[in-house]
């Protein structure tokens, strides 16, 4: 289940925009990340061709289970880093800008580790 840091965003943000959208579309994926669309049309090509998303016929885009899985990862991580800096008193948005950094360049071991930390110093 190796992706890039980019797939792993899109795959993202298609989870999160799938939360509060009825559909989700590639145009919804630009607007949110600020992309043009026809970067976001070339990367949704990549991830259909590795088989993470479908696209319809009337272009909704649905996260496959590989996708889905690889999308919660990179989600969970994101929002466990960016509650943990803000508890520490970090600014909402470079905490949410840093956690997404983090949530890419660290091993599925050392974030179980740090999990696990946290959830002993929660409590």
């Amino acid at each position: 289940m190796s992706t890039n840091e980019s797939a792993e965003n899109y795959l993202e943000t298609i989870l999160v925009l799938s939360k509060t959208l009825p559909v989700v579309r590639s145009v919804d994926v630009a607007t949110e990340l600020g992309y043009k669309k026809s970067s976001v049309s070339i990367a949704m090509k990549n991830l259909r061709e590795k088989e993470h998303i479908t696209v319809s016929d009337a272009g909704y885009i649905s996260l496959t289970k590989t996708g889905r899985e690889i999308a919660e990862m990179i989600y969970e991580r994101h929002e466990l880093f960016r509650t943990w800096l803000t508890s520490l008193g970090v600014d909402e948005k470079i905490a949410s800008e840093d956690a997404c950094k983090m949530e890419h360049a660290m091993s599925k071991e050392s974030f179980e580790a740090i999990k696990k930390f946290i959830s002993t110093i929660d409590k």
